[in-house]
């Protein structure tokens, strides 16, 4: 089911399923492709999906230095470009979003269509609904139980590394990331924005990242937390091949915001 990529920056664990058109998923923070069971056979149905599991998270190591969103954008880059082979959409989770935003600034060419669900481009104080919750998140804490026993099991660098990375993705959280609204104007792809209405990130911070965006959809979940993917996975799956499947720019019968586009 899956394999390594000796990337430039870390040799990395990555799955796929399906045929078609390249479809990358980027799965949350502190979490494996375990996350990402509701999606896979609905979108390896209609595409090739591949699931790489970023450094420090589930089978690829660690790597020496604090973790950053920039560095694993640049790993995602090189996947694209060594195992991908080419442009692909991009799905990303949580921290999966905020790497498919900087991947599509950085590199245009090797995107097509992106869905990011949950995602900031502003740090946990400006961007978490309740920042205080990081000053309560530690290795132990019953809230990160749910992640230490995804990693354990399978990372390369053994349990007791875990309390090592909990550490990189919480400093990582508090200060990154730090996109500003004039460079998420340069995206160019088509960007479909989702959220849970009760997410982990306010639902302003959720809007601004929509309106920054030149080509975006927004859909806000009824009933839904920072876990969409879990919760609600009919409904997420039927917008992400909705928005990969669409062909040139959204037509609607009374636009407003578009209305000049």
């Amino acid at each position: 089911m899956g394999d390594y990529a000796d990337l430039p920056g870390v040799r990395t664990w990555y799955e796929t399923e399906g045929t078609g058109d390249p479809l990358v998923l980027l799965h949350g923070g502190f979490c494996t492709n375990e996350t990402w069971g509701a999606q896979r056979a609905d979108l390896a149905a209609a595409h090739r999906v591949l699931l790489p599991e970023r450094r420090a998270h589930g089978h690829t190591p660690d790597v020496a230095g604090p973790l950053t969103y920039q560095d694993m954008a640049d790993d995602t880059v090189a996947f694209l470009e060594t195992v991908v082979g080419g442009p692909a959409h991009l799905v990303g989770w949580s921290d999966g979003g905020v790497v498919a935003l900087l991947v599509v600034l950085a590199r245009p060419d090797l995107v097509r269509r992106v869905v990011v669900v949950g995602a900031t481009f502003r740090p946990a104080g400006e961007s978490f609904a309740e920042p205080g919750m990081l000053d309560a998140m530690t290795p132990g804490s019953p809230d990160m139980e749910f992640f230490r026993e995804m990693y354990e099991p399978v990372s390369p660098d053994g349990a007791g590394h875990w309390p090592v990375v909990a550490a990189k993705v919480l400093d990582m959280w508090r200060t990154q990331p730090t996109l500003t609204e004039p460079e998420l104007g340069r995206v160019t792809a088509p960007v479909l924005v989702v959220s849970g209405d009760d997410d982990l990130m306010t639902l302003e911070h959720t809007t601004a990242l929509y309106r920054a965006l030149p080509d975006a959809r927004l859909a806000v979940l009824p009933g839904a937390s920072h876990l969409v993917p879990l919760e609600k996975p009919a409904l997420l799956n039927g917008l992400i091949l909705d928005h990969l499947a669409e062909q040139g720019p959204v037509e609607t019968l009374m636009p407003v915001r578009r209305a000049g586009g």
